[in-house]
Parts: C-alpha cells; sequence; structure tokens
C-alpha cells in the first residue's frame, strides 16, 4: 500500500491500521478460551470486537476481556495498542462525533488528540476498576476537549456591543448533571433525587429524613457520600458527552421506599432521568420541557 493510499484522519487511519491486524498474514487473534461468555477459541479481533458491543456480553466478561487488552498493550508488541484502539473504536467514534459537533477548527486535530489520550491512559490506568474501556475513551475526551478549548481561548472574540457570551458546549443545568451521573451509576435515582431535593429545591435534610422514617444524621451522611462520588466523577470528567436514553422506570426497593415516592408528586424535586441532553428555550421550564421527573416526582413548571 503507497503512502498516498493511507488515510489522512487519525481514526480512519487507526482503523485501517486495526483491519490490516485481522488479515492475513498478520492475523492477531484474542485467545477466548478461559473468558466466561466468550467461544472457546482463538477469536479474530474484528469479531471480538463485535462480541463486546453485543448487548447479550456482559459487563463483567467486557473488563475481563479490556483487562486482557490492556495488558497484552503494556506487555507485548504495539499491534496489541492498535487493537485497543480498534476495539475501541465505535465509542472513539462516537465522542469524536460530539467534539466536532459546532467546531470550526480541524477535526482532525481533536481526533488525533483523541488517540492520543485514549493510548496515553492504557499505561496507567487501574486494572481493578470496572468500566474500563469507557474510562479509556474518558481519557481520550479530555485529552481532546483540553486542545479544543485551549485552541478556543486563543482566538479572541471582537464584537461591537457588550454582553455575556455563551459558553462552549455541552453546559448543563444540574438537573441534567444529576441524571448523568445516574446514568453512569455514579450514583442511584434515590441518591439524585436527595441531592436535587436538598440542594436545588427548597426541602431541608431534616424535612427529607422526616418523610423516610430515618435520622437527619443519616440522610446527611447518605448524601455526603453521594456528593463525594459526585464531585470525583465530575472532576475526573467521568460525566462528559454521557447519553440520556429514554428507559423504563422500575421501582427501587433497595432501601425500602423510593425517596421520590415519599417525597410526594407535588415535589418541584423533579431530576431528569431518561431525557435527551438538549438545549432549552422560550418561557417553558427545563423540567416541563424534558416532560419527566425522577420516579415518584413529578416534573412540574418552575
Amino acid at each position: 500500500m503507497s503512502t498516498s493510499d493511507w488515510p489522512s484522519s487519525p481514526l480512519d487511519a487507526a482503523q485501517r491500521a486495526f483491519t490490516l491486524l485481522v488479515q492475513p498474514p498478520s492475523h492477531v487473534g484474542f485467545d477466548g478460551r478461559g473468558f466466561a461468555g466468550l467461544p472457546d477459541e482463538i477469536l479474530p479481533l474484528d469479531k471480538l470486537r463485535d462480541l463486546l458491543l453485543s448487548p447479550a456480553t456482559r459487563v463483567e466478561v467486557r473488563d475481563a476481556v479490556w483487562r486482557e487488552l490492556v495488558t497484552r498493550a503494556r506487555r507485548d508488541s504495539p499491534a496489541w495498542v492498535v487493537a485497543a484502539v480498534g476495539a475501541a473504536m465505535p465509542g472513539l467514534r462516537r465522542i469524536a462525533g460530539m467534539l466536532a459537533a459546532g467546531w470550526r477548527g480541524d477535526t482532525d486535530d481533536l481526533d488525533a488528540e483523541l488517540i492520543v489520550g485514549f493510548v496515553a491512559r492504557l499505561k496507567t490506568i487501574d486494572l481493578d476498576v470496572p468500566r474500563i474501556c469507557g474510562r479509556l475513551i474518558d481519557a481520550g475526551l479530555r485529552a481532546a476537549r483540553k486542545a479544543r478549548d485551549a485552541d478556543s481561548d486563543a482566538h479572541l472574540i471582537h464584537i461591537e456591543a457588550t454582553g455575556p457570551i455563551a459558553p462552549i458546549q455541552p453546559w448543563d443545568h444540574p438537573d441534567l448533571v444529576l441524571a448523568r451521573a445516574v446514568a453512569a451509576a455514579v450514583i442511584d435515582a434515590d441518591e439524585a433525587n436527595l441531592i436535587s431535593a436538598t440542594r436545588l429545591d427548597n426541602a431541608t435534610v431534616a424535612q427529607i429524613a422526616d418523610k423516610l422514617g430515618i435520622a437527619a444524621s443519616t440522610a446527611s451522611a447518605w448524601r455526603t457520600k453521594a456528593e463525594r462520588r459526585l464531585a470525583a466523577a465530575i472532576a475526573a470528567g467521568e460525566l462528559a458527552f454521557i447519553p440520556l436514553r429514554p428507559r423504563r422506570r422500575r421501582a427501587n426497593t433497595s432501601r425500602g421506599a423510593s425517596v421520590g415516592r415519599l417525597l410526594g408528586a407535588n415535589s418541584t424535586t423533579g431530576v431528569l432521568l431518561g431525557t435527551q441532553q438538549q438545549a432549552f428555550g422560550g418561557k417553558t421550564s427545563d423540567r416541563e420541557t424534558a416532560g419527566v421527573g425522577a420516579p415518584g416526582i413529578e416534573a412540574q413548571p418552575a
């Protein structure tokens, strides 16, 4: 293959390198034997990627495979670095599309930073944590966003009239941050409701604790632990671009009674769970526009 035939896009080039790995004479394969949930055979890397993307593959299996991929990328030949990037390519392309939205610069630069951040994190990521692939992609996202923001800050904006300037997308309503934290399993729906009710609305911890039938100190400790996890996830960039998709509401019986249900239908807490992240405008409130609140809580006009 001549140099002129090689893709100029960083993501396309990474995909081409991955494709070459699964074709003769290289034909790098992954040994699925010993991994519960995988076929008991040597798997071509493209087939392995399809299995990782399949909804039928359990999260535990995905993480086990990714631990092995990261280990080989650190220990073996650079081909396994290419294999790891190729296995994560669908997620990387999705993030690249989100980064490119509204961007007027060269998207190839963002794509390159995305891959560089992903590959750099391969060397340092903790293999004992869950969601290894997601964390690797998050690292790439942070690197690309840092480059994008630095480039944006380098351009002066000249306007004739003074006034506020909209921040670079994405910006978030606090309810959307909580909703993304629930979607990413950083906190659960009850914890999101507790934070929203006591931080965004007018309810006190004592009032919520009384409705839950627990001590105020217990509710306060519960909220504190949830907020620490939330703050850590925000600082690490783990909530960036978490998609919010409509999903069925399930009754949460882990604590006996849902915070949202006990707060009552007239509460204005309304955490935006299961809604698409979007910009809202006009006189309709964010929560009313979303059309849904947390389980047991009606979304009402602000």
